[in-house]
């Protein structure tokens, strides 16, 4: 799968934890490896974000994305559970 970003969720992730990228990076990298990997516990989301899904990036950190076509995945916005369902 190719991974692109908005220049939103760049902006949030230079803001994460030094731990929370690198585990991001893993993730993202896992997803971009296998979209559909348990671990991800990729799940579709409703309002606000309806036609996103949602990634596990840790236990409370997640990450926001769109699909633009079959195969390529745009991340729109990452952070933690409250942060994005407020």
């Amino acid at each position: 799968m190719n991974v692109v970003f908005h220049k939103r969720f760049e902006k949030l992730a230079a803001k994460l934890p030094q731990k929370v990228k690198q585990k991001m990076v893993e993730r993202i990298s896992l997803f971009a490896q296998d979209p559909l990997n348990p671990q991800l516990r990729v799940h579709s989301l409703y309002t606000p974000y309806k036609g996103s899904f949602s990634i596990d990036i840790t236990g409370d950190y997640r990450a926001i994305y769109e699909l633009i076509d079959d195969e390529t995945a745009l991340f729109t916005h990452i952070g933690t559970h409250s942060q994005l369902y407020r």
